[in-house]
């Protein structure tokens, strides 16, 4: 009852993302099965938690050990933590529980690692080429979503919001709906200009049954889902990196740090990105700083 009425709360009150959501259902749903089975007993005993109130530090300090025994890094754990804080933080409001029994957690430290980033050169060598991408409506898709991310840094979850009309084409912007559902414009560079009237075009012809005016769509014409997007982005980034890390969010990190080597400042970085604060964007001065030391290191004789 309580965690439906948080999810409730943070859903449409706070209105976080449905990836947002999801993931905060799936820590506290975590955290729940723990409490009532910490011994992972087969079958479950029956439920010994059934007030939050009733939720010690000792237990959440418990979680947070079984936790780091999984192998889970520190990362993962804070943010498992960060979503019990925020759960308890919401009880206390509504007057619930009387006191936050996460506020006396201490957060793992976690090292500092630096964006993972694709070669911008080879990148858009792969899309200038005329070998790589079908000329089909599915080729033409895949193209747009690799041009997309690479060219604006959005988010995934923001590229799956894109309708036809957030789209403007005398304007040379796209609108997007990113985080706490804050707009913001984004401009398009010359080769989405020509390639989304193409895409929309190819689109329209078609003749999809549900006709959706979401922008990025399956081959069957349903608004495309996370998974599809992963899948176009490692399908091609594994023709030029032969990293592990090859998801959405690489592309975001890679457009970040082509604008900074480019001369863009941070806090036009930090717009174009929708980051709240300026903190959030300058870790791309560290991919920076060390591109600056490999020329450096290759160029200098002392080096």
């Amino acid at each position: 009852m309580f965690l439906a009425r948080f999810i409730q709360y943070i859903k449409y009150e706070k209105r976080y993302s449905a990836h947002t959501v999801s993931a905060y259902q799936s820590d506290l749903d975590q955290f729940m099965r723990f409490l009532n089975n910490p011994g992972g007993a087969d079958p479950a005993p029956e439920p010994v938690i059934t007030h939050p109130s009733q939720v010690s530090y000792h237990d959440i300090r418990n979680w947070m050990v079984e936790l780091i025994d999984q192998k889970l890094t520190g990362r993962s754990v804070n943010r498992k933590m960060a979503t019990l804080r925020k759960y308890f933080k919401f009880l206390l409001q509504e007057g619930i529980v009387e006191t936050n029994p996460v506020s006396r957690v201490r957060s793992q430290k976690v090292a500092k690692t630096l964006p993972v980033v694709v070669e911008d050169t080879r990148l858009t060598k792969m899309l200038d080429s005329d070998d790589i991408f079908t000329n089909d409506f599915p080729g033409l898709r895949d193209k747009l979503v690799i041009e997309l991310l690479f060219g604006t840094g959005i988010r995934l979850a923001e590229l799956l919001g894109i309708k036809e009309q957030d789209i403007s084409f005398e304007g040379g912007v796209v609108k997007v709906l990113g985080k706490r559902n804050k707009e913001r414009i984004i401009p398009i560079n010359n080769e989405l200009k020509s390639l989304l009237p193409e895409y929309l075009g190819l689109k329209k012809n078609q003749n999809f049954d549900n006709n959706s005016f979401t922008l990025i769509v399956t081959n069957k014409g349903a608004d495309a889902y996370p998974k599809l997007i992963y899948l176009i982005v490692q399908k091609y980034l594994s023709n030029i990196s032969t990293q592990n890390k090859r998801s959405p969010h690489v592309l975001r990190h890679t457009f970040a740090t082509t604008m900074l080597n480019n001369g863009a400042d941070l806090n036009s970085i930090k717009e174009l990105l929708g980051h709240a604060n300026l903190s959030a964007t300058q870790i791309y001065t560290h991919n920076s700083v060390e591109r600056l030391k490999s020329i450096y290191k290759l160029a200098h004789p002392k080096a």
